[in-house]
């Protein structure tokens, strides 16, 4: 069982403008409900009890925020990357005194909506014991990851620039898209070589040479609540908290 978990909240969202030109990308509303909120309730539906958000655009909102509705009632760290916007793997590491001392941990990105179960996602992890496990679905996307027959990340493609990354390669590889929810275990942090501003992806793919890092293949809706337009569908299908 996981029980702690790090969301991504720090991010400047671009894309949502003219809200984020004055607020967090992870206060955008969705059928009136921030997404910070639905992906709280949604991880706490799952067991998750504690959790470490990382802020730096607006940041002080989120804190407002969190402190307004006392926490949704569960413990929360605040990891504020106020001098500078670090991104995935620059965020993860700043927030390592807040889960270096979980065996496992959940990360999931604000911006995303799912119904993915994560009891399945965490079994998986917990079964296999591998660095880290990442949640990937067969849909369209510029970026894909690719997979051997055990579910083993082998590579990284930008179908858009045609840039890859691969340790090997084979024809009957699975190519899927990453969901932005990830499983990892703490001894990442002894692993991870890069310092600063970088992306955890970056990491991941110098890391599977030496590493067994797993793709968890689900079929459950997912939404990247990045554009306006990804908003209003959201708004159709997420219509209740707990989805």
């Amino acid at each position: 069982m996981i029980k702690k978990a790090l969301i991504f909240a720090a991010g400047k969202g671009t894309r949502l403008k003219p809200f984020t030109d004055s607020h967090p990308k992870a206060l955008a509303l969705v059928n009136d409900v921030p997404l910070l909120e639905r992906n709280i309730k949604y991880l706490q539906s799952f067991g998750v009890t504690e959790f470490v958000i990382n802020v730096h655009h607006f940041g002080e909102q989120i804190v407002e925020f969190l402190e307004k509705n006392n926490h949704f009632g569960a413990k929360i760290d605040i990891s504020d990357e106020k001098d500078e916007l670090l991104e995935t793997g620059g965020g993860l590491l700043f927030a390592q005194k807040y889960l270096e001392n979980e065996e496992n941990f959940i990360i999931m990105n604000a911006d995303i909506l799912t119904d993915l179960n994560i009891h399945e996602l965490v079994k998986f992890h917990e079964t296999h014991l591998p660095l880290a496990t990442l949640a990937v679905s067969d849909r369209n996307s510029s970026r894909k990851l690719f997979f051997n027959s055990e579910m083993v990340l082998k590579g990284w493609m930008n179908k858009n620039s045609g840039e890859t990354k691969m340790a090997e390669f084979n024809s009957d590889f699975k190519e899927l898209a990453f969901s932005g929810i990830h499983c990892i275990n703490s001894s990442i942090f002894d692993k991870i070589k890069r310092r600063g501003k970088f992306s955890i992806m970056e990491e991941y793919l110098d890391l599977m040479f030496e590493n067994n890092i797993l793709g968890f293949q689900h079929e459950a809706r997912l939404i990247d609540v990045g554009r306006p337009e990804s908003v209003i569908e959201a708004e159709n299908y997420f219509k209740y908290m707990n989805h």
